[in-house]
C-alpha cells in the first residue's frame, strides 16, 4: 500500500474510533462519573456503556483533566498559554474550561483530519450553547481552519504532514514562544512510528516551552495485552507503538531521546490509586453495580498517561511519582526455571467465567455454575479421565442449581459435596445452600461424544439451623474438623452492599447448624477473591483483594486450639507479590499458588511456592507457548490430579474475562501444569 493509501485509510480510521469514543464519553458523563454537560452535544443519541467501559473512560478522562488543570495552575501568571489538541476529535475541552471560568490568557487549537473537523464545525455552528461558549466566530467549510474565535481554532490537518501543521497553526495565531500544552489521546499510537516519532520531534523543537501529555496503551506480550492488540487490529487499527515502545520504560526513553528534558510515565493502576483521592475513588465505585474488577486492574495496567516538558516549564511537573502509593512495591523472587503448560489431554471443549469446581473421585472433576459465551451456565458438567484422555458430559440432576457465578462447592467425604454462596449479579446474590450427592458410573468405561449423563446427581436444599451468614460471593468454603465433627468454614467475600467482608462462619456439617467457635488472635483483613485451603487441621488464607480494591499479599494460618482456633500470621521471605482471584493447593507443607491479578508493572502471576515450616517463597514464570490462545488465569478453577506416575499435576479449567471494550475473552479448554520440579 503507498503512503498516500495509508494515510487516507488511516484517517477514515480515526474517525470511527472519534465516533466510539465519545459516545463512551457521554456514557460515562450520563451516568455521574465526571461532569461534562457539552460532549452530548457531540452525539445524535445517548447509549449506556457497560459499568467496566464507563470506569475506564473516567479514570482516562481524569487523568487529562489533572493535568490540564495542573498546566494551568503552574501558568497562571503567564499573559498568554496555550493548549494544543493532536487528533482532538470531539474533545470538549474547550467548552468544559469556558463553564468553569478557566480560560484566563488561555487559547485552544484542536487538531484532526479534515472531515473530522468539518464535522465538528457544523455540530458546533448548530448548536446554541455551543455557539454560546464561543462568542463571536468565523465558520469555514474548506479549512484549514474551520473554527475561528478569540479563543478557540478548530483546524483540518494532518497531524503527520509537519510543514501543513506548522503553516496552519501560525495562521491562525500561535504563539510558538508561549507556554504550551500539547495533549494526545491515543493518536500517535495509530500511526507509524516514524510520523509520530516526527511529531514528538516537531513538537519539542517549534515549541521551546510546553509540556506534553500523551495517553496509550502499553504492555501487548501479556494475555491481556494480546486480546487487546487482536481487538483493534480487527479493526483494522493497528497500535503501531506497542510493539517498539511496549513498556513505561521504553516510552519515557522515547521522548527523553527527541528533545525533551523530563519525563514522568504512569501506568492507570498507580494513576488511579496514587493520584485520585479516595473520597473521590469512593464515589465513583458507588455509582454502579460492579463485579469485573480483574479486567478493571487489567486495562489500568494496560494503558498510560505520560507527561514530558522542556524549558522553564521542565520544573513544573504535571505527574509524580505517588508516594505513599497504597500498591506494595514487593518484586517477586523468580526462578529462572518456568513451568510448561500444555493443553489437556483429551477431546476437550470447556470454558467459564466464575465456575466452581471439586474432585468427586480420583479422574472425576465436577464443574457448576459460570459464565461462557453460552451465557450462565445451569448444567453441571464432568470431566472424566478415560483411557484415551479427558472426556466432558453434563449430568442428570434433580433440578437446575449451577446457575451461578463465583461460588463455591467443598466436598465432605461420605456425604456429598456442599454449594454455598455466588451470585446472578452483582445486586442478587445467591442465598440457597445445597447438599450434592451421587454416584459415578463405571469409569473405566468409553464415554460415546453423545453421552449426556454420566452421572446422576441429587440436589437438595440445606434447612440450617442458627445464624446463617450474610449471603455472599467470591468467598472461600474449607472443610475443616473439629471435635470429630465436620464444619464448612466460611470467610471473606463480598456483598451487594459490602465490598470486602472480614467475617468468619461455620456450619456443622453432621447437625446442618451454622454455630459459633471461638477464634484467638488478630483477624486478617477483609478481602475477596483469595484462596484458603486446608492445613494441618485448620486453613490457610492468602491474598485476595482488600480495602480500596487493593491486592493483599499475607499469608495467614487458622490453628487448631482445644477450644477452638487461632489466627497467625506467616512471615514469608521473600514476601508474595500481592495478587487475587487466584487458585491456590496445599501440598506437603508447600503452599502453591497459580495464576491470578497483581498490580506490579512486569509480567503476569504464574506459580507461587511457599515453605509453611521455613516461609521461604519463590515465583515461577509459565511457559505458555504450547497454549494456542491468551491464558489469562483469573476467574477459574483449579484442580490437583491424581497421577499415577506420582507426578503432581494441577488442572486449571475456565477463566477469561470481559477485556474491556476489547470483547469478552475465555479460556476454551483445561490446560496442565505439572508441579514435581518445584515441590
Amino acid at each position: 500500500m503507498s503512503v498516500n493509501k495509508k494515510k487516507q485509510k488511516q484517517a477514515r480510521d480515526a474517525a470511527g474510533t472519534n465516533d466510539s469514543s465519545v459516545l463512551s464519553k457521554v456514557s460515562a458523563a450520563t451516568q455521574g462519573y465526571f461532569l461534562d454537560d457539552y460532549l452530548k452535544h457531540f452525539v445524535c443519541k445517548v447509549y449506556r456503556r457497560a459499568p467496566l467501559i464507563n470506569r475506564g473512560y473516567y479514570v482516562r478522562w481524569k487523568a487529562i483533566d489533572h493535568c490540564v488543570k495542573q498546566f494551568l495552575r503552574v501558568t497562571e501568571s503567564c499573559p498568554r498559554r496555550q493548549v494544543l489538541t493532536l487528533g482532538a476529535g470531539f474533545d470538549s475541552l474547550y467548552f468544559r474550561l469556558h463553564a468553569e471560568g478557566a480560560l484566563n490568557g488561555l487559547v485552544l487549537f484542536e487538531l484532526d483530519f479534515p472531515d473530522v473537523t468539518r464535522r465538528k464545525a457544523a455540530l458546533i455552528s448548530n448548536s446554541t450553547p455551543l455557539k454560546e461558549c464561543l462568542g463571536p466566530f468565523s465558520h469555514s467549510t474548506t479549512g484549514p481552519v474551520y473554527v475561528h474565535g478569540d479563543q478557540y481554532c478548530l483546524l483540518g490537518v494532518d497531524v503527520r504532514e509537519n510543514a501543513q501543521v506548522e503553516e496552519a497553526l501560525s495562521g491562525a495565531g500561535l504563539d510558538w514562544s508561549a507556554p504550551t500544552l500539547l495533549l494526545s489521546e491515543v493518536v500517535l499510537t495509530y500511526m507509524e512510528t516514524q510520523w509520530s516519532d516526527a511529531v514528538i520531534c516537531w513538537a519539542a523543537r517549534l515549541l521551546p516551552q510546553s509540556l506534553f501529555v500523551m495517553y496509550e496503551q502499553i504492555r501487548p506480550h501479556n494475555p491481556f495485552g494480546r486480546v487487546m492488540e487482536d481487538h483493534f487490529l480487527k479493526l483494522n487499527s493497528t497500535l503501531h507503538a506497542l510493539r517498539r515502545y511496549p513498556d513505561l520504560a521504553a516510552q519515557t526513553n522515547r521522548f527523553l531521546d527527541r528533545g525533551w528534558e523530563q519525563c514522568v510515565c504512569l501506568d492507570m493502576n498507580d494513576f488511579y490509586l496514587g493520584h485520585i483521592a479516595e473520597k473521590e475513588r469512593c464515589r465513583v465505585e458507588s455509582l454502579e453495580p460492579f463485579d469485573e474488577f480483574e479486567e478493571w486492574h487489567h486495562k489500568c495496567s494496560h494503558y498510560f498517561i505520560l507527561t514530558a516538558s522542556r524549558g522553564s516549564l521542565t520544573s513544573q511537573a504535571l505527574l509524580s511519582h505517588p508516594t505513599g502509593s497504597p500498591i506494595p512495591a514487593v518484586r517477586a523472587l523468580l526462578s529462572s526455571h518456568s513451568l510448561v503448560v500444555r493443553p489437556m489431554d483429551g477431546d476437550l471443549c470447556v470454558e467459564g467465567l466464575g465456575m466452581a469446581s471439586v474432585s468427586l473421585a480420583p479422574g472425576l472433576v465436577l464443574l457448576s455454575g459460570g459464565s461462557g459465551r453460552g451465557g450462565r451456565g445451569h448444567i453441571a458438567r464432568v470431566l472424566v479421565r478415560k483411557k484415551a484422555g479427558w472426556r466432558c458430559a453434563s449430568v442428570d440432576s434433580s433440578t437446575d442449581w449451577a446457575a451461578r457465578l463465583h461460588h463455591t462447592v467443598t466436598l465432605v467425604p461420605g456425604w456429598g459435596a456442599v454449594v454455598f454462596g455466588g451470585r446472578s449479579s452483582p445486586l442478587n446474590p445467591i442465598r440457597t445452600l445445597l447438599r450434592v450427592t451421587g454416584d459415578a458410573c463405571d469409569l473405566t468405561d468409553p464415554v460415546a461424544p453423545g453421552d449426556q449423563a454420566l452421572m446422576k446427581l441429587s440436589v437438595t436444599e440445606m434447612v440450617c439451623s442458627g445464624q446463617p451468614p450474610r449471603p455472599r460471593w467470591r468467598h472461600t468454603a474449607t472443610l475443616l474438623r473439629h471435635k470429630g465433627q465436620n464444619f464448612l468454614f466460611v470467610f471473606g467475600g463480598r456483598s451487594e452492599a459490602v465490598a470486602g467482608l472480614g467475617d468468619a462462619h461455620f456450619l456443622c456439617i453432621d447437625d446442618q447448624r451454622w454455630t459459633e467457635i471461638p477464634i484467638e488472635g488478630t483477624t486478617p483483613e477483609p478481602r475477596f477473591s483469595h484462596s484458603a485451603c486446608p492445613y494441618a487441621g485448620g486453613a490457610v488464607i492468602c491474598g485476595g483483594l482488600g480495602g480500596g480494591s487493593v491486592p493483599l499479599g499475607d499469608t495467614v494460618i487458622l490453628r487448631p486450639t482445644p477450644t477452638g482456633f487461632r489466627w497467625e500470621k506467616l512471615l514469608l521471605l521473600p514476601a508474595l507479590v500481592p495478587r487475587y482471584s487466584h487458585s491456590a493447593h496445599v501440598i506437603g507443607d508447600r503452599l502453591v499458588l497459580v495464576g491470578g491479578v497483581w498490580l506490579q508493572a512486569d509480567g503476569v502471576p504464574g506459580v507461587a511456592v511457599a515453605d509453611l515450616t521455613t516461609g521461604a517463597s519463590v515465583e515461577f514464570g509459565l511457559d505458555t507457548s504450547a497454549v494456542p490462545w491468551p491464558l489469562m488465569l483469573h476467574c477459574f478453577c483449579s484442580e490437583l490430579l491424581d497421577d499415577s506416575d506420582g507426578s503432581t499435576t494441577v488442572a486449571l479449567i475456565g477463566g477469561g474475562g470481559n477485556c474491556f471494550s476489547f470483547g469478552t475473552h475465555h479460556n476454551p479448554g483445561p490446560v496442565t501444569v505439572d508441579l514435581k520440579d518445584v515441590l
